[in-house]
């Protein structure tokens, strides 16, 4: 039974994730006047179609639950005659076709914002400062003299805003398998101290990891002023997490068995359901500026590799050749599903 419910919440979670994503895409495109062929929720064969009053545009519920996608008029062909020039993309301005495609990933960022900040203001607003509550009992931090209530400062150089900070660099030290970690320390009474330790290795139910024996407990704040300033906060944060694990995905220091897929966030959904509302809620604002920040890349097949093609546009003055940009996103698409292929993959051998 529990498979079920999970299964219906992650459909619901990525299907509320590509709908206000789409949508984004449909309204600006209206907005402007561009003729909409379809709004797609899903992949794959049509379960339920049904075009507006006009007879324009089809909406359509598709058999995979993963995806969506807005069919717009002289977006990747140019072959229909029956619709006017004036209202297909290519011949809006610059910036009508920037916000077009810009406004996927930008209702993404505001549904995430609204999610922190309604889970903050009914169950309160987290604090995210990097004070330490408890100090472990025989870890390396303890024997270093770090006590409850320093703050951190830094990580292996880093500054250290807010407890993800903590989270992500400590992860990545991690990754280095039990290599020195050097922290700089602010105490209660305001001394400022670095100090270097080797993470205690442990092996719990086969997964080995290393740990320096530290723990935050989160105090909350009530209140609608502290909603807005923890979710800026914390957006904030998530961006600065994702820019970071973007870089060390091309320097090396994670790789690609550290990404997840539609499994792994299907495994992450049930864990979360059984945790409650509002850690659903901080789920979807997790995935939905995930979603929003992967597609404004200035790669082929996402939104960003579209926008990266009109300030060529507008930087060299006329538009690059319609045959070629399509070619560019078909390849770019046929990569990206190898590489969900493979990330797919890897989930699957992690359940195991």
């Amino acid at each position: 039974m529990n498979i079920i419910f999970n299964l219906i919440c992650f459909v619901l979670i990525l299907g509320l994730i590509v709908l206000v994503h789409e949508f984004g895409h449909f309204i600006f495109a209206k907005m402007f006047g561009i003729y909409v062929y379809e709004f797609s929720i899903g992949m794959g064969p049509k379960l339920f179609g049904k075009k507006d009053k006009k007879g324009e545009t089809e909406y359509c519920i598709r058999a995979i639950p993963i995806g969506g996608y807005v069919q717009l008029a002289g977006e990747e062909i140019d072959d229909d005659d029956e619709v006017p020039k004036d209202r297909k993309l290519y011949s809006k301005k610059v910036w009508q076709r920037f916000l077009v495609m810009f406004f996927g990933a930008g209702n993404n960022f505001i549904l995430a914002f609204l999610m922190l900040f309604f889970a903050a203001l009914i169950w309160g607003s987290p604090n995210m400062d990097p004070v330490i509550n408890k100090v472990t009992d025989g870890y390396p931090m303890q024997e270093a003299g770090v006590q409850d209530n320093d703050r951190i400062l830094e990580i292996n150089g880093h500054k250290i805003s807010t407890m993800d900070d903590v989270s992500l660099y400590l992860t990545l030290a991690q990754n280095k398998k039990g290599k020195d970690i050097t922290f700089k320390i602010e105490t209660t009474n305001k001394e400022k101290k670095t100090i270097t330790v080797t993470p205690k290795k442990e092996k719990i139910d086969g997964q080995t990891s290393y740990k320096v024996g530290i723990e935050f407990k989160t105090k909350k704040e009530k209140g609608f002023v502290n909603a807005i300033k923890y979710s800026f906060v914390k957006m904030g944060a998530l961006f600065k997490q994702m820019i970071i694990v973007l870089k060390n995905l091309f320097t090396g220091g994670l790789g690609l068995n550290n990404l997840s897929g539609p499994v792994g966030i299907y495994t992450i959904v049930g864990e979360t359901r059984a945790s409650g509302l509002a850690n659903i809620m901080q789920l979807i604002a997790l995935l939905s500026l995930n979603v929003g920040f992967i597609n404004l890349l200035p790669l082929p097949a996402f939104d960003g590799g579209r926008i990266l093609f009109l300030l060529i546009e507008k930087i060299k003055g006329s538009p690059v050749k319609q045959e070629t940009e399509n070619l560019i996103h078909t390849i770019g698409f046929i990569l990206l599903m190898l590489l969900m292929v493979y990330i797919t993959f890897n989930d699957i051998l992690r359940l195991f």
